[in-house]
């Protein structure tokens, strides 16, 4: 049965109202010390409509609070961000393009797929039966009582109806779409050409490179030509680039030494400490393991001096240094196999009715799927599985450690009370609960503070210019790097945890330097160096890429002067290159001996007619010459097969591409990365 508690397990729908308030009313409290000055600042613009920080952190915290997701990382927090601008680009882009076509869901389309009639993902996952998969339609009937009288689960309701309904919205919108597309008949006798006929013959050809770049003056005309014929192949995102620097933490000679001096003497304090958890837990250090091991299940060399009842180490592994010592032997299974029955805490007379009925011959599989609360393995007679005794810890250990085949034990442990019936117990032998100690090799609180120093007087001289802060980053012997941060970018690729980098970098204006930021172990300093918001790159920006396209033309247009013949080899001696055999070459062919990846050669020989030399194919790499020799054709695809394969292709692009083509002519600005 579904209740509010359910929902709330299942996928998290729905926080407390007055705390998400609270929230929200305290971080708009803080508008001033954000720079926010007393206004709502714009986060974003889509399709026209103003996206004010208030409206974003309030979805932002809904879509949270529905998945039940945490900040525990930067993934986390990236995942919940573009699940909150999706949520917005539905609500200002999709619903309204919808309801302009027409589409819409009617209230009996509603009711059926809250009824499980007219199925529905979103209603699926909160009401679905966990053991059987089906929609439970009285789980349904439930929750809606509830919402009569609770505020929440009434919203959690139209949050489930609402996206029930843009799912079903989009469902119809893809129908449309779909509905528009269909393989003709030349599609189709293409398709099978492509499919079933191989081609084999000789070609000839010359290589860009094999002619001089000195040969050809490249003008400002040229490249502002190809820039302006050209130009959608410039389209780009607002970014800004920074230029920064990295002061690496690393500890010094010194730190070494001092380290091993201090591991070394804890070493002999840990060996001889006769309250060995005592003298652990006061060392910050210091770990006590929650589970046993066995010697298997530890390094050798490690395993070699506890089993003798030695210390081991200290010894330096992967830039720690450890020492570890035996707290507790115990004889238990390597492996267990089991079967449990969870209860709450509170039914634990039930669980000694039940323990006592089992342990009389009853069912374990039968009492497991009727009183079990753990849906998971209740349907499967609360099978858990076999697992190494090591898996274990706390009750469920000292328990377990002693159980034989067959036993049927009680385990009360935080809110729940477990039944666990062993049907397989490996052969006793001995395990072992490890206390360790562990030093990271890591610089020294003096070396911080001196490379700190040094990024302080780097940051004050890099000030007022490009020129001063490539200066100061010579005098300070580290390496400017650049980074250039688009639009909706939150992180600078392969810089952990930059975070606060990116922010300040939309924050800041074109010349400004940052304060220090802590990367990781690191320090990084950063100017603001350009702020690019064109629609499409400039011609300086690109001009390298220019340079390069417009030098390729003029390379194939020298080359095409060259050829002279009627023959292949006669345009093959024009061009001072040999003629060469291809064979097995389809339309699906990526890859030619000796031309290499040149699709659009593949593309000129697949459409070919035998005995004819081609005209000159304007490669990546080069100009070629071809002549197909002989034309093979199997029966690998029949026009009934094509058609079926080519509309299934034509539907997949669509399903694929539909989404960001409307986002694109949405034309949407993220400015989110300057305060999430």
């Amino acid at each position: 049965m579904a209740s509010l508690n359910t929902l709330r397990t299942k996928f998290g729908i729905v926080l407390s109202i007055i705390i998400a308030l609270a929230l929200l009313a305290f971080i708009l409290s803080l508008k001033t010390e954000m720079g926010f000055s007393g206004n709502d600042p714009k986060v974003g613009v889509i399709d026209g409509e103003k996206i004010n920080y208030s409206e974003y952190y309030d979805q932002y915290e809904k879509i949270k609070a529905q998945s039940g997701a945490q900040e525990s990382d930067e993934q986390q927090a990236a995942m919940l961000a573009n699940a909150t601008w999706q949520s917005l680009v539905s609500k200002y882009v999709l619903t309204p393009g919808f309801a302009k076509l027409g589409l819409r869901v009617t209230e009996s389309e509603r009711l059926a797929m809250a009824s499980g009639k007219q199925p529905s993902q979103a209603f699926y996952s909160a009401f679905a039966d966990p053991r059987t998969g089906t929609f439970n339609v009285a789980a349904v009937s439930e929750f809606l009582a509830q919402a009569e009288t609770n505020p929440q689960a009434a919203q959690a309701w139209a949050q489930l109806n609402e996206q029930a309904c843009m799912e079903r919205e989009m469902q119809k919108y893809y129908g449309l779409m779909r509905g528009g597309l269909f393989v003709n008949a030349l599609e189709v006798e293409r398709g099978m050409a492509s499919a079933n006929n191989s081609y084999a013959g000789k070609w000839a050809g010359k290589k860009y490179t094999d002619v001089p770049d000195s040969l050809f003056q490249i003008t400002s005309a040229d490249l502002k030509s190809y820039y302006s014929s050209h130009k959608d192949l410039f389209r780009q995102t607002p970014s800004r680039t920074i230029s920064y620097v990295v002061f690496e933490v690393a500890p010094t000679d010194d730190d070494l030494l001092k380290l091993e001096n201090t591991v070394m003497e804890v070493g002999k304090e840990f060996a001889a400490a006769e309250e060995l958890k005592s003298f652990v837990r006061t060392n910050r250090n210091g770990k006590i393991a929650d589970n046993f091991v066995s010697a298997a299940q530890l390094p050798e060399d490690e395993a070699e001096a506890l089993m003798a009842g030695k210390t081991y180490g200290p010894v330096l592994k992967n830039n720690e240094w450890t020492m570890a010592r035996v707290l507790t032997v115990k004889e238990a299974p390597d492996s267990l196999g089991l079967r449990h029955i969870v209860l709450p805490y509170t039914e634990e007379k039930l669980a000694d009715s039940l323990l006592t009925a089992l342990r009389n011959g009853g069912d374990f599989a039968q009492a497991a799927a009727r009183y079990s609360v753990y849906d998971a393995t209740a349907a499967n007679g609360g099978e858990v599985g076999v697992m190494p005794f090591s898996a274990f810890v706390g009750e469920f250990a000292e328990t377990l450690g002693n159980a034989k085949a067959g036993d049927i034990v009680k385990i009360v442990s935080g809110e729940t009370v477990q039944l666990m019936q062993v049907y397989r117990a490996d052969k006793p032998s001995k395990h072992f609960q490890v206390a360790t100690i562990t030093y990271p090799v890591e610089a020294s609180a003096d070396t911080r503070r001196n490379v700190h120093n040094n990024a302080g007087s780097f940051m004050v001289n890099a000030k007022g210019s490009s020129e001063a802060f490539a200066a100061a980053a010579s005098e300070a012997a580290v390496t400017p790097r650049v980074a250039v941060i688009n639009q909706g970018d939150r992180t600078l690729r392969g810089l952990e945890d930059s975070r606060d980098v990116v922010r300040w970098a939309y924050g800041a204006e074109q010349g400004d330097v940052s304060e220090i930021f802590t990367v990781g172990k690191d320090y990084v300093i950063a100017m603001l160096t350009s702020i690019d918001n064109d629609e499409y790159a400039s011609v300086d920006k690109v001009e390298a890429q220019l340079r390069a396209q417009v030098l390729r033309d003029k390379k194939y247009d020298y080359i095409v002067k060259e050829l002279s013949g009627s023959t292949l080899a006669e345009q093959a001696a024009s061009l001072g290159s040999e003629v060469a055999d291809f064979k097995d070459v389809t339309f699906a062919s990526f890859y030619l001996e000796g031309p290499g990846f040149e699709p659009r050669l593949v593309g000129a020989i697949t459409s070919s007619d035998k005995g004819v030399v081609s005209a000159p194919v304007k490669g990546f790499s080069g100009v070629y010459v071809f002549q197909v020799e002989d034309i093979q054709t199997a029966d690998k695809q029949t026009a009934e097969g094509e058609k079926v394969r080519a509309q299934a292709t034509y539907e997949s692009m669509a399903q694929q591409f539909f989404l960001p083509a409307i986002q694109q002519m949405a034309k949407i600005e993220d400015l989110r990365g300057k305060y999430f």
